[in-house]
């Protein structure tokens, strides 16, 4: 062989070779980079990344259907909670802001009978690892883990985290808050909605 072929076939396998590592690199998994903390938007939010996988989305239902497994192995169905005012918590336990307000939502859940709270994990994470985190940060709302590759279709995919959604009474979204929420947001949402201010401690 002439050392021009060589030359050339030498390119050839080159060009080849960079085309296939390039190909491996341009494909990662989406749940590296969600669970991955970015940087807290104006809102306090932490912003995830905008992938193909995990396009953003601003849609949504007017009167979302959550049917979903939690962690102690139990069914949530939101439409059974009909009656009551449902705070619906897009949340992960890499999330700082996320674990600041979870001792105040697992409160408002606590001391409030017409507010029921649902956790939302939205990163992956294995139902066992997520018990053990329970156990080193309690709720006393149920927690469930989203797929992130097929999460809930009629709640829009978040923007950032956390995402907490007001459900009323009639199952319609009242409001919703990109960011730290508090009990005093979600009260004052609520009162703002036509529902109650407060009530009684049970």
């Amino acid at each position: 062989m002439s050392s021009r072929a060589t030359t050339r076939s030498l390119l050839v396998a080159a060009l080849v070779a960079g085309a296939l590592l390039a190909g491996c690199q341009q494909k990662k998994p989406a749940d590296t980079d969600l669970a991955a903390p970015q940087t807290p938007s104006d809102t306090g939010a932490l912003t995830l990344p905008q992938t193909a996988d995990h396009p953003l989305s601003e849609g949504g239902v007017d009167v979302p259907k959550l049917v979903i497994a939690t962690v102690d192995g139990k069914q949530y169905d939101l439409a059974a909670r009909r009656g009551k005012w449902v705070v619906v918590n897009f949340w992960a336990t890499w999330c700082k802001p996320c674990l600041k307000e979870m001792p105040e939502l697992s409160a408002l859940d606590a001391m409030r009978e017409h507010i029921e709270v649902i956790g939302l994990a939205y990163e992956d994470i294995s139902a066992d690892d997520m018990k053990v985190f329970l156990k080193l940060h309690p709720v006393v709302y149920p927690i469930a883990v989203v797929d992130t590759f097929n999460p809930p279709a009629d709640f829009a995919t978040p923007r950032g985290l956390p995402m907490t959604y007001l459900i009323s009474p009639d199952g319609k979204v009242a409001d919703k808050f990109l960011g730290p929420v508090t009990a005093k947001d979600i009260e004052a949402a609520i009162a703002k909605a036509g529902g109650p201010q407060s009530a009684p401690q049970s």
